[in-house]
């Protein structure tokens, strides 16, 4: 996966981009037990969050990833986690706008 994301745009490389990652969904797990989500399973999120992100983003990238694409894809990285809950993050890039 990080062998393709576009690290060099946030000034991070590759490696500081996976810790950064590695770092966070630790932290997220543990700071929010009342989600009952694995650091594996955040990171994941992370991932496809980033993907989506950058999907939206890139101008030669004609077909966007669908909702329904992004849970599909999404699903069976993030077992425990709901159509909805991914729907809602989905719905959070189209909205605001991806972080990437």
């Amino acid at each position: 996966f990080l062998t393709k994301f576009p690290a060099s745009r946030c000034n991070l490389g590759k490696e500081q981009l996976l810790t950064l990652l590695l770092k966070f969904s630790l932290r997220y797990s543990e700071c929010n037990p009342q989600y009952n989500l694995s650091q594996d399973i955040v990171y994941n999120i992370c991932c496809s969050l980033m993907l989506l992100g950058y999907d939206f983003k890139h101008p030669l990238i004609k077909n966007k990833m669908s909702k329904r694409e992004f849970i599909r894809n999404t699903r069976d990285l993030t077992p425990g986690v709901t159509n909805d809950y991914l729907g809602h993050m989905y719905d959070n890039v189209c909205l605001i706008g991806p972080v990437v």
